[in-house]
């Protein structure tokens, strides 16, 4: 599409919501793609990427929630600058400079650079209608903008720009020479390009594979992952085979295992997912680890109680319809084994990923893997040991 047309598909896309939109950006070129949402305000442009084919939805910093370390530099994706001008060009200049483009709305800052191509300033379309037609642009320029430079990691990236909310953003190298331009819905849609890679590696996915990779590779990258999941599991039958004659002797207990098993797991993913957004987002260097262990220690009993209550009535209830023996002794072991467990996942949680980085290994990678064999091994092996205890 020629640079005429995005105009009028610019209009359209603004009446529609972010879903019609997308469908319809969908159907065009790419480089179309880049200009129309380059011409939409920034929030509009983000809420419209995250529905392009091949991204997820990001809502505001949820954006980079998953991605632990994102190996793009904005280097990768800047375009080259638009609107450069000399320190002495005039605001009359300028705008003739304006009017004289064939598409207006590629120009949202013009960038002062000196003639070895330093950047000084920048002079946004506002000074130039509130400034006099012969003044010079060093005049009413913003001195020092801010600036990344092509080895900024993509995540320090959308870091800075979920703070400054510019619409783009110069890029410049150690001597301060403009090199580039990079939109602020660029750095978000090619986190949204990595959330979908990231995601994957939770369970094992390696972040290259996509729907057409050769059946053969495809196989390669996933086996090796089951295989580990396959000795965790071995791990977690352990410990239940340890205790065959407790089964044996209370069935019930086995109706309650998978219960058990899918609440702590469930309180260990939610702790996993928060635990990877502080990594992402460099929270953690504010918040100590020790509160948010704490605090996911404290939300694991409370929601494990809680929910043990309604557990241990169900558990009551089916022993004593069941003719076993001791149904209450029963609910006090289902009670107290889902507060534990859910707090020991809610801890575990936090612990995997740091770990791993601490390994110098990706904090995603197959993390949910390691946490569900974890929370199963201590909350079947808690409750069981608990009846073994208590009630025999």
């Amino acid at each position: 599409m020629s640079r005429e047309g995005v105009g009028p598909l610019v209009e359209s896309v603004q009446e529609l919501n972010p879903v019609d939109a997308a469908s319809l950006l969908g159907t065009q070129p790419h480089e179309a793609i880049r200009e129309v949402l380059s011409a939409l305000p920034d929030a509009q442009a983000l809420s419209i990427a995250s529905h392009l084919p091949g991204s997820i939805s990001p809502e505001g910093a949820d954006t980079v929630a998953l991605v632990s370390e994102l190996d793009v530099h904005v280097g990768e994706i800047m375009s080259p600058p638009i609107g450069t001008v000399s320190p002495d060009t005039t605001v009359a200049g300028a705008i003739d400079n304006l009017v004289h483009r064939k598409s207006v709305t590629e120009v949202t800052y013009f960038y002062v650079v000196t003639q070895s191509g330093v950047l000084q300033g920048t002079v946004t379309l506002r000074d130039l209608l509130l400034s006099k037609p012969g003044q010079v642009l060093s005049e009413i320029m913003t001195v020092d903008p801010f600036s990344f430079s092509p080895e900024t990691p993509l995540s320090e990236a959308v870091q800075a720009a979920l703070g400054k909310r510019y619409r783009l953003y110069p890029v410049t190298d150690e001597e301060g020479v403009l090199q580039g331009i990079v939109y602020g819905w660029q750095l978000f849609e090619s986190v949204a390009g990595e959330i979908n890679a990231q995601t994957g590696t939770l369970v094992g996915l390696d972040k290259e594979e996509r729907i057409s990779t050769p059946f053969l590779q495809s196989f390669r990258m996933r086996h090796p992952w089951l295989q580990v999941n396959l000795l965790t599991a071995f791990a977690a039958a352990f410990v239940v085979g340890a205790f065959e004659n407790t089964i044996a002797q209370i069935v019930a207990l086995a109706v309650f295992l998978p219960v058990l098993a899918g609440q702590s797991g469930n309180t260990g993913c939610q702790a996993l997912a928060i635990t990877l957004r502080g990594i992402t987002l460099g929270e953690l260097g504010d918040y100590p680890v020790r509160k948010l262990v704490f605090k996911e220690l404290a939300l694991g009993a409370m929601n494990g109680f809680i929910v043990g209550l309604v557990a241990a009535a169900a558990m009551w209830i089916y022993a004593a319809s069941d003719g076993t023996e001791a149904p209450a002794l029963l609910a006090l072991v289902i009670l107290v084994a889902m507060t534990g467990a859910c707090m020991c996942s809610g801890l575990f949680g936090v612990m995997v990923p740091l770990t791993l980085q601490r390994w110098g290994a990706d904090p995603a990678m197959a993390s949910s893997i390691f946490l569900t064999t974890m929370t199963d091994i201590v909350g079947m092996g808690l409750m069981l040991a608990l009846a073994t205890a208590i009630v025999l």
